[in-house]
């Protein structure tokens, strides 16, 4: 039940968010991390003050030697940052990993506020996400750059989802911790149907990388077996542990508390 999975991501100097939540998400979960790295991001809680991208060819090597020697059961991708960056990890994705789920984060604006992905990108992201993603999981923001709607309502999040459902993804979380309300809710829609996640809201400003973490809590699940409704479910419930166990670092969006596990905090 090991579960390998790829992440390809940012990285967060933080440590709360980007490639750094991926690997102790998945670690925490039972599975096994591997990484290519896409941006390097000099961050806090605060704030995003610089970024540095690799250059692509660099990314894809580093996908193209873990899937030809380790291999991974789930694929995890996070910021892209720029076009170069996706059709180098696109062409990757078509010639070697074929066949393999792919969860996509559409990692757009930080916590902060900083622009993660280049305006000049969204095309292409938009369209690499129709291709490839098995599972993509937007926030409302995100939600809204990539459909073009407004969400303000539970209705408006299904809309969404039926519209990304429409132009090709298989299947489609929209996260619903923007709106307000004491309850948080997730509508996930694919070829089964809808399924919606409600739990009670967290009051908490440490929700730095939340995004990341539900992401690979589900690439973990997937890549263990589980549907992906129960992948969702788990990674929900371990998200909401990290959440409430979070140790208050920072003066803005702190981190999570990756190290708990599900099973101690029961009935989340």
């Amino acid at each position: 039940m090991k579960g390998r999975v790829l992440v390809v991501a940012g990285s967060d100097s933080g440590g709360g968010a980007g490639i750094q939540a991926d690997i102790k998400t998945v670690t925490a979960l039972g599975g096994f991390a591997a990484s290519a790295i896409t941006a390097l991001t000099a961050q806090n809680t605060e704030t995003v003050t610089a970024v540095h991208v690799p250059p692509p060819d660099f990314v894809a090597e580093q996908m193209r030697v873990v899937l030809s020697d380790i291999g991974a059961d789930c694929i995890k991708t996070g910021m892209m940052h720029s076009e170069p960056i996706i059709d180098a990890v696109a062409e990757v994705l078509a010639t070697q990993a074929v066949g393999i789920p792919v969860v996509v984060d559409p990692v757009l604006i930080s916590k902060s506020g900083a622009a993660l992905l280049e305006d000049s990108a969204l095309h292409a992201f938009k369209a690499w996400i129709v291709l490839r993603a098995a599972l993509i999981t937007p926030n409302i923001p995100e939600a809204e750059t990539l459909t073009g709607l407004e969400i303000h309502t539970v209705d408006d999040m299904r809309h969404a989802a039926e519209m990304l459902f429409t132009l090709g993804a298989p299947a489609v979380l929209v996260k619903g911790g923007h709106l307000a309300g004491n309850k948080s809710t997730d509508v996930l829609l694919s070829e089964d149907g809808e399924v919606v996640f409600e739990s009670e809201r967290i009051n908490s400003r440490s929700t730095h990388g939340t995004g990341c973490t539900l992401a690979s809590g589900i690439a973990t699940g997937i890549a263990q077996g589980l549907s992906i409704p129960d992948a969702v479910a788990r990674a929900r419930t371990y998200l909401r542990a990290a959440i409430i166990n979070a140790p208050g670092y920072g003066r803005g969006h702190g981190p999570l508390d990756h190290g708990v596990t599900v099973g101690e905090i029961p009935n989340l």
